[in-house]
C-alpha cells in the first residue's frame, strides 16, 4: 500500500495498524504514514504479525514446501525437511533466514525474550516562557509580605490565573474548592523589647521617660510566624515572663514554663515544630519562641542564620491540646542574630527587658483553598496527572518553592497541548493540576485524592510531581544535582532511558547538571519508602489500600527555602528544562501508548 492510500486513514486507524505490527505509534500523521509504508516488506510483516500472535505461512520454492506452507513460521523452524537437495530452495531458505535474523536483531521481538523498544520523542521546552510563568505567579503575592498563602485572596487570584492558562491552552478547566483547617495572618505583627531608663515609669504612652531603650525586631528578616500559631497581644506593661527551655528536650523545664513564653535554642533537627508546639499546649505556655542556630548559617545573609517558616502537624497538635487548636499560644521563630540580642536583653540580663508581642492571626477556622485543573479527555478512562503546589509560605515570594514547579507544570501543559493538537485525541486522559494548602499539610492534594478516590484507584496510571525541581545557578557553592525518583521499577526504567536520550539530544544543558536517579519502592515506613513530604504522598499512599505510582523531581541549592529571600533574583529557569522535558516526554508516551 503506497503513502497516498495510507493517508486516507485516520490517525487512530494508522496507530492501530502500527500497533498490530508492533511499531511505535507516536508522531504526526505524516510520520505514521511513512513508518507504515517503510515497514511493508513481506518478511518484516510476517515477523511482526508473528510477534502479535498471528500465524503466517511462508511460501518457499521447491517440491518440499507444499506441506510446509501450512505450518507457522516458528513451527517450520523446528521441522526437519527431507528429500533431495534443491540448491534454489536452500539459497532461498538461507536468504530468508538471514533476512529474518537481521529483522529480529533490529526489532527485538518480546516473544524471543527481548525487552520492548520504545520510541521516545522529547517534548520542547521554552525557558523564557517558563520564567514568565514564574514571574506572573510571584507578582500575584501579598503586597506587604509577598507570599501566596492558602486561603487568602492571593491564592484565589493564583487559582484563577492557572485556570485561565489551562483554558487558553485548550484544556477543559475545572476549579475544585475545599474547606480545610487553615491559619490566617490578619495584619503585620509586632515584636519589641523595652529597657526602661533610670527615671522612666513605663515603656509606652505619655509616661515614657528619657533613657528608655526600644528595640524593634523586623518581621520576615528577624522573625517569622510559625504554622498554626495562635494569637497574642502582650504589651510592655504586662511584664510577661520568659523561661529558657534550652534545646527543648528537657521535660522538667517545660513543666516549669506554664504561663510564660518558652524560649528554645538548639538543633531544630532534634525537636521539630510539632513536638515543640505540642509541649507548649500540654504545659499551657503563654507563647513560644524558637531560634535558628544551625540551618544555612552564613550562607544567605552575612553570618546570620535566617529565620525559617515551618509547619506543624494539625492532627497531632489538636490531640495534644485536648481536641482543639491552642488559639492563644503565639509561635514565632527568630534568626540567630536576633536571638543573640534577645538573649542579651532578656535571658541573660539581671533586669530583663519588657516584651511586646502582638501576633494577629486566626488559627481555629476553616478556609477555602483551591485545586485548579485542566484536562483533555482520552479515549479510555485511564488518566495521567501532573502537578505542583501553587501556594507559598505566607512571608515569601516562593520563586523556587514552588513557583518553579507550578511554572514547569504550565510549560509542560503547553507543550503537551501542542502535541495533542498535532497528533489527535490521546488514549489516556491527560490532566494538569496545581495544589493549594501544601505548605500547611498537603491539604489540597489530600482533599482531591479523597474526593476522587474511586476513580483514581481504578484509573490512575501515573502521578508526576514537581516541587522545587530547580537548581541554583551557583554551582560552585551549591552543587548542580537534581534527583528523579519513583516508586515503580517500570517507570524507573522509562525515566532512565528518556534521560539518556535527553543527554544525547540536548547535551548543551544535560552536561551541566548531575542528574541522579532513585527507585524508592519500599513499603511505607521502610528506609526505601517514597517520602511523604509533598503532594505525591496522597497519590501513593491514600488510594484505598492500593499504592499509586508516582515520579518526582527535587533540585538542589534551595538555601532560601521558606525564607523571605526566596525571590526571582536566584531563579534559574534553565534547570527546569531537565525534569519538565523528561517527565513531559514520558507523559507524551503514556498518552498514546496503552501498553506503556
Amino acid at each position: 500500500m503506497d503513502e497516498t492510500q495510507l493517508s486516507q486513514y485516520s490517525v487512530a486507524e494508522l496507530k492501530e495498524m502500527l500497533r498490530n505490527k508492533g511499531l511505535p505509534v507516536s508522531g504526526k500523521k505524516a510520520e505514521l504514514v511513512t513508518r507504515l509504508h517503510n515497514a511493508s516488506a513481506p518478511e518484516v510483516d510476517a515477523l511482526l504479525e508473528n510477534e502479535t500472535g498471528k500465524e503466517h505461512s511462508l511460501s518457499l520454492e521447491g517440491d518440499d514446501t507444499q506441506a510446509a506452507g501450512l505450518l507457522t513460521f516458528k513451527e517450520r523452524m523446528g521441522t526437519t525437511v527431507y528429500g533431495p537437495l534443491n540448491l534454489g530452495a536452500v539459497i532461498a531458505i538461507g536468504m530468508a533466514i538471514i533476512m529474518v535474523t537481521a529483522t529480529i536483531l533490529v526489532f527485538k521481538p518480546t516473544w524471543l525474550g527481548f525487552e520492548r523498544q520504545y520510541d521516545y520523542e522529547l517534548i520542547d521546552f521554552d525557558q523564557d516562557q517558563t520564567r514568565n510563568f514564574a514571574q506572573d505567579l510571584v507578582n500575584l503575592g501579598h503586597p506587604d509580605w509577598e507570599g501566596r498563602m492558602s486561603g487568602t485572596v492571593e491564592e484565589t487570584n493564583t487559582s484563577q490565573y492557572m485556570l485561565d492558562k489551562f483554558q487558553a491552552m485548550g484544556y477543559t478547566p475545572e476549579n475544585n474548592e475545599f474547606q480545610v483547617p487553615m491559619h490566617h495572618v490578619n495584619s503585620e505583627p509586632s515584636f519589641r523589647l523595652c529597657v526602661r531608663g533610670a527615671i522612666s515609669l513605663a515603656c509606652e504612652g505619655l509616661l515614657i521617660a528619657a533613657g528608655s531603650q526600644i528595640t524593634s525586631f523586623q518581621h520576615r528578616s528577624d522573625y517569622v510566624i510559625q504554622g498554626f500559631s495562635g494569637q497574642s497581644e502582650y504589651m510592655f506593661n504586662e511584664e510577661i515572663s520568659v523561661t529558657d527551655l534550652g534545646n527543648g528536650t528537657d521535660e522538667a523545664l517545660w513543666q516549669t514554663a506554664t504561663g510564660t513564653i518558652g524560649y528554645v535554642r538548639g538543633d531544630s533537627s532534634k525537636v521539630g515544630n510539632t513536638e515543640l508546639f505540642s509541649n507548649a499546649a500540654i504545659n499551657d505556655l503563654a507563647g513560644l519562641i524558637s531560634v535558628n542556630k544551625n540551618y544555612n548559617c552564613g550562607k544567605i545573609e552575612g553570618n546570620d542564620c535566617v529565620p525559617i517558616f515551618k509547619g506543624t502537624n494539625y492532627d497531632a497538635l489538636v490531640e495534644a491540646n485536648g481536641g482543639s487548636l491552642p488559639s492563644d499560644i503565639p509561635f514565632i521563630s527568630m534568626s540567630k542574630d536576633a536571638g543573640d540580642i534577645f538573649e542579651t536583653m532578656v535571658i541573660n540580663a539581671s533586669e530583663p527587658a519588657s516584651i511586646e508581642l502582638i501576633i494577629d492571626v486566626t488559627n481555629d477556622q476553616e478556609r477555602t483553598i483551591y485545586v485548579p485543573c485542566g484536562s483533555i479527555q482520552g479515549r479510555t478512562s485511564e488518566v495521567v496527572i501532573a502537578g505542583g503546589h501553587h501556594d507559598t509560605v505566607y512571608h515569601a515570594q516562593g520563586a523556587v518553592d514552588d513557583s518553579s514547579g507550578s511554572a514547569s507544570i504550565l510549560e509542560m501543559a503547553r507543550q503537551i497541548a501542542e502535541v495533542i493538537n498535532e497528533t489527535g485525541t490521546p488514549e489516556r486522559t491527560i490532566r494538569f493540576c496545581t495544589w493549594g494548602g501544601e505548605e500547611e499539610g498537603l491539604w489540597g492534594s489530600r482533599a482531591y485524592v479523597e474526593q476522587m478516590q474511586s476513580s483514581l484507584r481504578d484509573n490512575l496510571r501515573l502521578y508526576i510531581n514537581l516541587d522545587m525541581n530547580h537548581v541554583d545557578a551557583d554551582f560552585a557553592n551549591r552543587g548542580n544535582s537534581l534527583t528523579l525518583f519513583t516508586n515503580n521499577k517500570e517507570d524507573y526504567g522509562h525515566i532512565v532511558r528518556i534521560t539518556d536520550l535527553y543527554k544525547q539530544e540536548r547535551s548543551e544543558i544535560a552536561d551541566k547538571y548531575d542528574i541522579q536517579f532513585s527507585l524508592l519502592d519500599g513499603a511505607q515506613g521502610d528506609a526505601d519508602q517514597m517520602p511523604c513530604n509533598s503532594d505525591h504522598c496522597p497519590f501513593v499512599y491514600e488510594l484505598g489500600g492500593k499504592n499509586g505510582r508516582a515520579v518526582v523531581c527535587y533540585g538542589s541549592g534551595s538555601w532560601e527555602y521558606h525564607t523571605y529571600l526566596d525571590t526571582m533574583d536566584r531563579f534559574n529557569e534553565e534547570s527546569l528544562a531537565i525534569s519538565t522535558t523528561v517527565y513531559g516526554t514520558y507523559m507524551r508516551l503514556l498518552a498514546y501508548d496503552l501498553d506503556a
